[in-house]
């Protein structure tokens, strides 16, 4: 039987646009008890009860053509079309509805993997905070647009959800630890070539778009039968997150991207104790973006081998803990003390380049994460655990990334063609092991075809010429006067 998702239904009549999405959000900003702060966890689990009546005909979908009779997860009285669509007489009954009936049922869920999941994200809801029912029946009218196997509408829906997620995360000033540019994820996510039945994890998953982006590269490049799909949906995707706004939006976003049932939990991954990893923990594919340049605790630290503050050092600690033998990483790291610091950090790069072959470092220009409200310069690593490292190819992206000229895939189409072959160019090139170690481990992205330039420029260097050259002035103005006193 196959599985392939209807992505080539054209647009209802009546369907779904952007502007109405966009009208949703002006809706929540502008209701008394939600406001800017809140409007996005309360678009979010209306969107998410919409959509999951289309996510429920899909499992039943599943399950009926393996041969098994499917069971609701959220009770007929509770689903969608039961309260939204019924004709309310005193429209307060709908609100005092949603608050002690609805979001007690669905913080009950439990017994099934999909239960668990819907509990657990109503859970961490604040609750409902719409207070006028006519703007919650607004809202209801435009979300009813969206039919259930309408997937022309979730995959609008998806893009703009990431198009308010991207505001949302420079609005509140989560950086890169929230939100990820989608053209570097697909970079990565070329570069690591996840293969279909392969586990997938993002130990700090934010928004989601590593899996998400995994998901569309395997769902593409897969045999789209039931057992591919099955695959896909239960044993592929995992994912950490330790905030509860990223953790709905993260799940809402991977469900609107397809993956049903997310393998997500809530959880801080740097208080994992990683001394002793078990191996059934262990992942084929790592790919993520860790915050970085916090501190955590001396608790904390006490989980590690080598005890550091920085978030950065201990996310690629945790990482090289949680890769099985064999598997493949790509990470987003910063230039700093991580790629060139002494000490602790000096001691971790030299684990991960005796234990990891760190094959691939790609510099990106400043200003990547600038349309995040981050201007700080990154770099995207890759390694293997396949043994030592011997050499490392780097390479830079050329360009600059403002809001007005934004990042597109064509930005790094070069890149990539280049990393495919290894190139060695102006902006790319090889270093081995031996002259990495010299350098203490320094994994800094030095493009060596501007060595010359750089020791031309040398603050030093500047200053000896600007003293000479000051010197041979002061010796022509007392030769001036000698002659004018004459």
């Amino acid at each position: 039987m196959s599985m392939k998702m209807k992505t080539e239904l054209e647009p209802t009549k009546d369907g779904l646009t952007k502007s109405d999405i966009k009208r949703v959000c002006d809706i929540l900003r502008r209701d008394d008890g939600v406001g800017a702060k809140d409007y996005i966890e309360q678009f979010s689990w209306l969107l998410f009860l919409r959509i999951f009546e289309g996510v429920e005909a899909q499992l039943k979908e599943l399950e009926e053509a393996e041969g098994r009779k499917y069971k609701p997860v959220i009770d007929a009285e509770y689903q969608w079309s039961s309260w939204a669509k019924k004709d309310w007489k005193d429209k307060d009954e709908l609100i005092y509805f949603i608050n002690q009936k609805l979001f007690p049922h669905l913080k009950s869920l439990k017994g099934t993997r999909e239960k668990d999941k819907i509990g657990e994200i109503f859970r961490e809801l604040s609750g409902n905070r719409i207070r006028s029912p006519h703007n919650l029946l607004d809202i209801i009218g435009i979300l009813d647009k969206i039919e259930k196997h309408h997937f022309q509408d979730t995959n609008l829906l998806s893009q703009v959800y990431e198009e308010i997620l991207q505001a949302m995360g420079s609005e509140g000033g989560w950086s890169g630890e929230f939100y990820t540019p989608r053209p570097i994820i697909r970079l990565m996510v070329k570069i690591v070539d996840p293969k279909l039945g392969e586990t997938i994890f993002d130990p700090f998953v934010g928004s989601g778009g590593f899996l998400v982006e995994s998901f569309n590269q395997l769902y593409e490049k897969s045999a789209k039968d039931v057992k591919a799909w099955r695959t896909l949906q239960t044993k592929t995707f995992y994912g950490q997150e330790k905030k509860p706004l990223p953790f709905l939006i993260g799940t809402m976003n991977l469900i609107l991207h397809h993956i049903l049932v997310p393998n997500l939990i809530r959880s801080n991954t740097f208080m994992e104790d990683v001394h002793n990893m078990p191996e059934s923990a262990k992942m084929d594919v790592i790919l993520t973006n860790p915050p970085f340049g916090a501190e955590e605790s001396k608790s904390v630290q006490s989980n590690y081998p080598i005890q550091i503050g920085a978030t950065e050092g201990l996310a690629l600690q945790y990482i090289m803990k949680r890769l099985k033998n064999g598997g493949r990483c790509g990470v987003i790291l910063p230039e700093g003390n991580i790629l060139f610091g002494g000490g602790a950090m000096a001691r971790i790069r030299q684990e991960l380049l005796e234990k990891f072959n760190v094959h691939s470092i790609i510099s990106l220009p400043q200003g990547a994460f600038a349309q995040m409200g981050a201007g700080v310069k990154t770099n995207l690593i890759f390694f293997d655990k396949t043994g030592s490292t011997k050499e490392i190819w780097y390479g830079e992206v050329k360009g600059k990334f403002t809001k007005k000229q934004t990042m597109q895939d064509a930005s790094f189409e070069e890149i990539f063609e280049k990393w495919k072959k290894r190139e060695i160019s102006d902006s790319s090139w090889v270093i081995p092991i031996e002259t990495i170690k010299e350098r203490n481990y320094n994994l800094s992205p030095k493009n060596p075809t501007l060595a010359d330039v750089d020791v031309l420029l040398a603050p030093t260097n500047i200053l000896d010429e600007i003293e000479k050259n000051q010197r041979e002035i002061d010796s022509v103005v007392v030769s001036l006067r000698n002659v004018v006193k004459k």
